[in-house]
């Protein structure tokens, strides 16, 4: 005897997925302001940021070694890049009456800059902190600590508990390894894929890793040429969900 295929009606969450905004100043900001317009069309329940909104050039060197001496207004002219925009889509928010979504920003590897300067340059100790981020109002977690919210788990990337090296591949062996339903950013690019378990359950893998108009130099004249936007997922549930995406040249010819 076949089963017939089960469709519930149940109450479900809606999420805004925020890709990495690599914000640094001289940047503009007019696609922040259509990010604004469409939260505020669109009432998400729940918004995640995932990581790396702010760039913070000015301390790319302790990444890699104790190098001291960055301009400090270098620094704070990072930090209010990042803090501009993020007053925008705040100020969005704050236009729908009765409006309060849950919002929960992932420190990313270029955020946590912050914390590797401090212990590379200990004069920077109380000068600069996470504290320097407009993040009120935000749930903050710690970087790649995950947070699960209705079945699926973010962080701004996962790793091998083995290596400690970022998990990569395809979004299968990402599916693979990892083994639930998982959102990152990190990598410039846009996978999305689904895996159907043995025991009736599916988890679902989401890398989306760009929502900026610039091209970075560093990636050449032909790594600049992947996927940006934001993701709207639909009635998330147990960490399956209906995908949306909404393209940064579309968000642009709609809100700008």
């Amino acid at each position: 005897m076949i089963t017939p295929f089960n469709i519930q009606t149940v109450t479900t969450n809606d999420h805004l997925v925020i890709p990495d905004g690599q914000i640094k100043p001289g940047l503009s900001l007019t696609h922040w302001e259509c990010l604004g317009k469409y939260i505020v069309e669109h009432r998400p329940q729940v918004i995640v940021n995932i990581g790396d909104f702010w760039d913070m050039p000015s301390l790319g060197a302790y990444e890699s070694s104790s190098s001291k001496g960055v301009s400090r207004y270098s620094i704070q002219k990072d930090f209010d890049a990042g803090n501009k925009a993020m007053d925008i889509i705040m100020e969005h928010i704050g236009k729908v009456a009765g409006y309060s979504p849950r919002l929960e920003f992932c420190i990313g590897n270029h955020e946590e800059r912050i914390e590797r300067a401090i212990k590379a340059d200990c004069t920077l100790e109380g000068v600069i902190g996470y504290q320097k981020l407009n993040l009120d109002g935000w749930t903050v977690r710690d970087f790649l600590k995950p947070v699960t919210i209705d079945g699926v788990t973010y962080a701004h990337y996962f790793y091998n508990p083995m290596s400690g090296r970022p998990i990569s591949g395809t979004i299968d062996n990402m599916l693979k390894q990892i083994g639930y339903s998982f959102t990152q950013g990190h990598r410039q690019e846009f996978l999305h894929g689904r895996r159907d378990l043995n025991n009736g359950n599916s988890i679902y893998g989401l890398v989306a890793g760009a929502f900026y108009t610039h091209n970075e130099e560093y990636k050449g004249h032909q790594a600049n040429h992947h996927w940006r936007g934001i993701v709207h997922k639909h009635d998330v549930k147990a960490g399956q969900y209906d995908i949306e995406t909404v393209s940064l040249s579309r968000l642009l010819r709609k809100y700008k």
